[in-house]
């Protein structure tokens, strides 16, 4: 049984060919699966293989590729971004809301570091990445075309049971899925998945979503969500509030690593949604 993986934010390897890329990071991947399979009792079962649906070199923005992370970087868009993501990670109130609003960027994410005790350097380097990578998706249409169709040929090819989503990628497998719905999937994982961002990404998605409500991919028979609860790109942490969500779980699974598709793939949680699908073809109780 093969697993298709679909990465996220921050996995362009410069220098290597869309299938070298994909090789390679399926080979590191693989290895904190099966950390995740042992973690969990499961060490003696046979171990999936994971192909990665590798996209980044589509939403890779080669021109930052050098620069230092600097919020003065971003464009009018990146900037709607990464302010929808930072009064998101930070809940403020009413009034707080609207003083933000209209405040310089940096100024929001000081408020948010203060908020949340997170070091600034932290905040403006992950916002910079989400931002550039977000928008290209989002907002260039060749980039989302080619991107989406990416993901739709190596599950087409590999006919997984098993979709592990992680971050930007859980976007893209989704709208590819949706845009495809002669794909069946057994079973989606979305791993630190920023789908239900309001003003940033759920707004924007495709199909838009009905009612402030997105719905599930026709091929997806099961939807597992699981987030790390400091993960500050899982925003928000229970997708099950707008979308169809069949199981969620949140807890702590990296105190340094808390948003890497590597740190998702070693946990337990991950090997104990995936494993009733790799031992046998029954679709778990929906209320279990």
């Amino acid at each position: 049984m093969t697993i298709v993986a679909v990465h996220g934010i921050g996995n362009h390897l410069i220098g290597r060919s869309p299938e070298q890329a994909a090789a390679e990071l399926a080979g590191q991947w693989q290895l904190k699966l099966q950390h995740g399979f042992t973690a969990t009792g499961l060490g003696d079962h046979q171990l999936p293989a994971l192909h990665v649906a590798y996209y980044a070199h589509h939403t890779h923005a080669t021109e930052r590729q050098a620069v230092l992370p600097d919020v003065h970087s971003l464009d009018e868009r990146e900037q709607s971004i990464v302010i929808a993501w930072a009064l998101a990670l930070g809940s403020p109130t009413f009034q707080e809301r609207q003083g933000l609003m209209t405040a310089p960027l940096r100024q929001v994410l000081s408020w948010v570091s203060q908020r949340r005790n997170i070091p600034i350097r932290t905040l403006i380097r992950l916002a910079v990445q989400l931002a550039g990578e977000v928008r290209r998706y989002l907002h260039v249409p060749h980039v989302r075309a080619a991107a989406r169709s990416a993901v739709a040929e190596s599950i087409r090819r590999v006919r997984p049971r098993v979709v592990l989503a992680h971050s930007l990628g859980s976007v893209v497998a989704y709208e590819a899925l949706h845009a495809h719905p002669e794909l069946t999937v057994d079973c989606l994982v979305t791993l630190g998945s920023p789908l239900g961002l309001p003003g940033g990404i759920f707004d924007h998605l495709v199909p838009a979503p009905i009612s402030n409500r997105g719905a599930r991919p026709a091929g997806v028979r099961y939807w597992v969500n699981l987030a790390d609860t400091g993960d500050l790109v899982a925003i928000p942490l229970r997708l099950g509030d707008r979308f169809p969500v069949d199981q969620h779980a949140d807890t702590p699974i990296g105190r340094i690593d808390f948003h890497s598709f590597g740190a998702y793939l070693s946990s337990p949680l991950t090997a104990a949604a995936i494993s009733p699908f790799v031992r046998n073809p029954t679709i778990p109780d929906k209320d279990a």
